[in-house]
């Protein structure tokens, strides 16, 4: 994934009217927040890809970017664009599962990018860009084997999604969130990777579409 354009620095860039949260473990408690909305983990490539993937999957209220799964506190993006950290690019998504049950939410995961790839999504390459689910309890653990499983039918057993965690989560900075919206209108690698990925959700995921 290229460097954000537009004179857009690799600081962390967090605002004070919207300061970072410190990392937490990803467990249990951070399933389902107080109005009643529970959270999804997931590694997919490149984020500035997943994220505009699942502001557009209904049920989804936030979709947050940022990295998990390294050994390097609070790491910034040039960090995690190395390889060093162990970080993948990563989406935090908070859904109402009384529109999409958490079982739905991987099966979009899984089948708007590409899980037989390791490493790697297309041009993406490194660990940081690693297929893989951060399930934040049992519950959800096993609907990630079960969803692996069901990609594993369609793909011949190909499939090289990882199951992780549990590990602490870092929000990216803020110039990545929402940036299909926004500097992702005008970023080139964005426009060739990003719109075949939400043609691809409404094809195959159209009832689960936002209007």
């Amino acid at each position: 994934m290229p460097q954000p354009t537009g004179g857009r620095t690799l600081g962390k860039g967090r605002s004070h009217d919207n300061p970072a949260p410190g990392p937490y473990l990803a467990g249990a408690r951070q399933r389902r927040t107080k109005n009643l909305m529970e959270t999804a983990i997931l590694a997919g490539g490149c984020f500035w890809c997943t994220e505009a993937v699942f502001r557009d999957v209904v049920g989804v209220s936030t979709v947050e970017s940022g990295y998990i799964g390294g050994s390097v506190p609070d790491p910034s993006y040039k960090e995690v664009c190395s390889g060093t950290t162990g970080h993948a690019e990563a989406i935090k998504v908070g859904f109402d599962p009384a529109t999409i049950s958490y079982a739905e939410i991987l099966d979009v995961f899984m089948g708007t990018h590409d899980p037989t790839q390791l490493n790697r999504q297309g041009n993406d390459v490194g660990t940081q860009y690693r297929s893989a689910i951060f399930p934040l309890d049992d519950s959800q653990r096993a609907e990630a084997e079960a969803a692996i499983a069901r990609a594993n039918a369609e793909h011949d057993g190909r499939v090289v999604t990882t199951i992780e965690g549990p590990a602490p989560w870092y929000p990216a900075e803020d110039y990545h969130q929402e940036y299909w919206e926004g500097e992702g209108q005008r970023n080139p690698y964005c426009l060739a990777v990003i719109p075949p990925k939400l043609m691809k959700l409404r094809k195959s995921f159209q009832a689960k579409v936002k209007a």
